[in-house]
């Protein structure tokens, strides 16, 4: 069904091709000794034309689980396209932060001398359990100390930047490290704080089945762990934020 599903969409020479189209990318990661973990961006390692041919590949081997799983996706109408659905959504949306470079940012040089704390969010969160593939949604906070040296970016651009890293299969205590990294590489402040909570489907669907659990993680950095008073301030502002 994999052959039948690449044919139907590239015919012949190129289904050879995009069969491959997995193997290709994974070679060219294995060879520069590159990462590729479920939260990790592989965007330079993908060519042009190839984030279809991945699509497709997922489609098919997605109609092989639903086989697996005993579901007649020829006479069943719900489930006849659902391969498509679920190769075109992990691909080009909820695991989209993979796949893509990251976001283009407008920044600004600090004209004003800008030195005071400042709270982003609560921004909202959506991403996906690593373990299960079930969602992860929720909010996410962030502090900025900038100095005279910082670049400066627009209040949506932190919501791209969160969006981009959080769009991967992901584990909550490593998602938000990334984000620092991400933030802190293109505003350099003298102070980064992040908080996230977030509630965990694959606690609520599965599992314990415990809709109250809700998880909370945070990163400080630079001034933020020097400075007492200003983690302070942090997580008073971050509060009144949270009513």
């Amino acid at each position: 069904m994999l052959r039948e599903s690449i044919h139907a969409a590239f015919g012949d020479e190129e289904a050879r091709d995009c069969r491959r189209a997995s193997d290709r990318i994974r070679d060219r990661l294995v060879s520069a000794n590159v990462r590729h973990h479920a939260n990790d961006n592989i965007s330079a390692f993908i060519e042009e034309g190839e984030m279809q041919e991945l699509m497709t590949v997922v489609q098919g081997r997605m109609l092989e689980v639903l086989r697996a799983l005993v579901i007649d996706t020829d006479a069943d109408h719900n489930t006849r396209a659902t391969a498509q659905r679920v190769a075109k959504m992990y691909v080009t949306e909820v695991f989209r932060g993979r796949y893509v470079p990251p976001p283009v940012l407008t920044e600004f040089p600090n004209a004003s001398g800008l030195t005071e704390l400042m709270v982003v969010g609560p921004l909202a969160l959506r991403s996906a359990c690593a373990h299960h593939l079930c969602p992860i949604v929720g909010k996410v906070w962030i502090g900025v100390l900038p100095n005279k040296q910082s670049k400066l970016i627009g209040l949506s651009k932190y919501a791209r930047v969160c969006d981009w890293v959080m769009s991967r299969p992901q584990i909550q205590e490593e998602a938000v490290v990334m984000l620092a990294d991400a933030l802190e590489s293109r505003v350099k402040p003298d102070g980064l704080a992040i908080v996230i909570k977030a509630d965990h489907l694959c606690m609520h669907w599965r599992g314990v089945k415990d809709e109250g659990a809700a998880s909370t993680n945070s990163v400080m950095r630079g001034d933020y762990l020097k400075n007492v008073t200003l983690r302070r301030a942090f997580m008073s502002l971050l509060n009144r934020h949270r009513r």
